[in-house]
């Protein structure tokens, strides 16, 4: 029975590959994992590698209805090739999957393919170039080792030429059985990610996924926001979610701006967390700004929204929740329809400006800054070649010494909204400075902790006619520590306002709020309507609810002054917090699909 032998080798071939990968994973990223573990992911991963093999394995056999009339030559020389692309693609989701769970501890999903078309040279940026070249190695070997099984296995098994009906009866009725593994059974429930799922471990249940999986599953929910994340009727999300979102709109009672047009700038700070500030219980990294936000107005329970830049820049400028699935700056479309800082203020006498030192093109970054209102854009195009030195283009100080050039060659009448950007305390974390911490993540914070203070400094000596606000919030959750507790201590961030535009200093407001409340409080200080952000709320407001909603791809939280709401997306699994509070979760991000597929 050669079509049978043949059949079972393509198929385990495939799986074998993917099984493989696991314990690798787990020795990396496993800690103290058991050899029940091993067993147990390999055996929970096992349902999910052969639905993957089995959409690998359908054109090899029905190909063997070809094979069973053409000649041999010919034929091997089609299987190979596919053979050599099926098992490169495969390879690459393996090693791409544990390369990245360092950073992102969430198995792989099209958030790496959006970078890379958007900018293969930022994409690549992260890792450090050993780190590359190890990576594309370690695919070529995996890839080799697959192919050579494939050459000296299925291929070596040749079914005989013949017109009788059983052999191609057989073939169809082989092709036909792979639906058994690729839907996960004949029960009602299809393959998807929870079925890899089996164990409190995070780690574990992330192991035992099959990448390539879930690599397909996230490129197939990127689009359909609408038939996203239904957990309830949407009578009941609307009006969860509405008690949620309580909010009089008024101004606050007691502003903390001294004029009422004074020039704005905010700065984006990349990867920083409430962990690098000594006064809010983190380690002596951010000193300066620890210091200056002592003589200014300190957010302590602010979380950020998501996990990427993608993500985290329309929640601050746009007060647009995290989106687990996708990014909405993926569709450049819904994005120009977003309401943002930039035009709000624009249309309140305003000019924008933005600045970054990378490239403007990753991930869209720039058609969503255009549609946004801002009048012109610094990047990396604006900077010599040998000033874009570093991996992710120009590093901070330079980005605000072009700044600084800007604001003292100014001479417009108009107050200024200028965002800045930075980038230099980003993975590789190769930074022109060398402080007294010796981990080079610390090193670019403590650099890029310099190279912020110096500029508000030098900025405030700059006279213009116009009071001075700067705005410090992170893009996103912070890279510091490595590891982390629970999600809550992941994306807890500082907010900082600091100039002489207050008229309160040395404040700490202890109000639990996200990076999407920025928009709503810092419009209402300025006396302007914030009503066209749904997603916003004024968290000096006496009346507002105070929460916050956070996600990445693997979860969602929502975060309260009693406890905090985490639930595991694959499985719909409640890890903290109680029922109103998981519900509550639940709703907003039912309500953030809908407002999306309504853009």
């Amino acid at each position: 029975m050669k079509i049978l032998a043949k059949y079972l080798a393509v198929f385990f071939t495939y799986v074998l590959a993917m099984a493989l990968a696991k314990p690798i994973f787990l020795a990396i990223y496993g800690g103290d994992a058991s050899a029940t573990d091993y067993f147990s992911v390999l055996w929970h991963g096992l349902g999910m590698d052969m639905s993957i093999a089995g959409y690998l394995a359908a054109l090899p056999t029905l190909g063997m209805l070809v094979e069973l009339h053409v000649p041999a030559r010919p034929y091997r020389v089609a299987e190979y090739i596919y053979y050599v692309l099926t098992s490169l693609v495969v390879a690459a989701a393996l090693v791409v999957n544990i390369g990245l769970y360092g950073y992102w501890h969430f198995p792989l999903d099209m958030t790496p393919v959006f970078y890379f078309t958007s900018s293969p040279k930022l994409a690549l940026a992260s890792a450090p170039a050993w780190q590359s070249a190890s990576g594309i190695f370690a695919i070529l070997v995996n890839a080799t080792a697959m192919v050579f099984a494939f050459r000296f296995g299925a291929m070596r098994i040749e079914p005989e030429h013949t017109r009788r009906l059983w052999p191609h009866a057989l073939v169809v009725l082989l092709a036909a059985f792979l639906f058994l593994p690729i839907r996960g059974g004949v029960t009602v429930s299809t393959m998807n990610i929870s079925h890899a799922y089996f164990s409190p471990r995070e780690v574990l249940n992330h192991a035992a996924v099959n990448p390539a999986f879930s690599l397909m599953y996230s490129a197939s929910h990127q689009a359909d926001f609408g038939s996203q994340y239904r957990f309830m009727d949407d009578a009941d999300a609307e009006e969860i979610v509405g008690r949620l979102n309580i909010d009089t709109g008024n101004a606050a009672a007691d502003t903390l701006l001294s004029a009422t047009r004074p020039d704005i700038y905010l700065i984006i700070l990349e990867s920083f967390s409430s962990h690098l500030f000594p006064s809010l219980g983190g380690e002596a990294v951010a000193e300066r700004l620890d210091s200056l936000a002592g003589q200014g107005v300190l957010f302590t329970n602010i979380y950020a929204s998501s996990f990427r830049t993608d993500r985290g820049l329309p929640a601050v400028l746009s007060a647009l929740p995290g989106q687990p699935s996708t990014s909405l700056m993926k569709f450049a479309d819904k994005a120009s329809r977003l309401p943002s800082l930039a035009s709000t203020l624009k249309e309140n006498g305003y000019r924008t400006q933005y600045y970054y030192g990378g490239d403007a093109n990753f991930t869209n970054m720039k058609a969503y800054l255009l549609a946004g209102g801002f009048d012109g854009i610094v990047s990396d195009k604006d900077f010599s070649l040998g000033e874009k030195a570093s991996k992710w283009g120009a590093p901070d100080h330079l980005l605000f010494e072009r700044a600084l050039d800007d604001l003292r060659a100014d001479t417009a009448t108009t107050p200024l909204f200028a965002t800045l950007q930075t980038s230099s305390s980003h993975e590789p974390f190769d930074v022109p400075f060398r402080s007294r911490h010796e981990q080079p993540e610390l090193n670019a914070f403590a650099y890029a902790d310099s190279c912020v203070a110096a500029f508000m400094g030098q900025a405030m000596a700059v006279r213009r006619g116009h009071s001075k606000l700067f705005v410090l919030v992170p893009d996103h959750q912070g890279a510091w520590p490595k590891e982390f507790a629970a999600p809550q201590d992941r994306h807890r961030v500082p907010v900082i306002l600091y100039g002489d535009a207050l008229s309160h200093k040395g404040l700490r407001i202890d109000a639990i709020g996200s990076q999407t409340d920025l928009a709503a409080t810092l419009l209402a200080q300025l006396g302007i309507d914030y009503g066209r952000f749904p997603f916003s709320r004024d968290l000096l407001q006496a009346s507002t609810p105070k929460w916050a909603f956070y996600s990445t791809p693997s979860y969602i939280c929502l975060t309260d002054s009693a406890s905090t709401a985490h639930i595991e997306l694959a499985t719909d699994s409640v890890v903290s917090g109680g029922h109103a509070e998981a519900q509550a979760a639940r709703a907003y991000l039912q309500k953030l699909y809908d407002y999306l597929n309504a853009l």
